[in-house]
């Protein structure tokens, strides 16, 4: 089985950048590991168990790099257990890029997040 880049976050990469995407490619194949929902009332413990759930899952599909972003909890002991395994473990960088239209009483913001490059935890 070749290497693989573990997209663990709750951003589908089929609509990252080309510039993300070959950034991710360089690691391996591309692979969405959707991020869980982590309840707002989960204990400590309830989120470590998803923690392993989830870590057997990304494990059985080799990765070379993991890019795990979400709920704070849970990324934290994920990339804990992640690094003690040797595994290397991004967080995505990205510029933002903010715009503000006025349209009579409304203000609105829009945000663009331009991906700069992959930060190693």
């Amino acid at each position: 089985m070749s290497k693989t880049f573990i997209n663990h976050t709750n951003h589908p990469s089929d609509k990252w950048s080309d510039a993300q995407r070959s950034a991710a490619e360089a690691y391996g194949e591309i692979i969405d590991v959707p991020f869980p929902p982590i309840p707002s009332d989960a204990t400590h413990d309830q989120v470590l168990e998803l923690v392993e759930q989830h870590l057997n899952e990304i494990l059985s599909r080799e990765p070379a790099a993991v890019l795990c972003q979400g709920e704070f909890n849970y990324t934290f002991a994920m990339v804990e257990r992640l690094k003690q395994l040797g595994i290397t473990t991004l967080a995505a960088c990205s510029e933002r890029v903010t715009s503000e239209v006025v349209q009579g009483d409304c203000t609105t913001r829009v945000s663009h997040f331009r991906f700069v490059q992959f930060r190693q935890y």
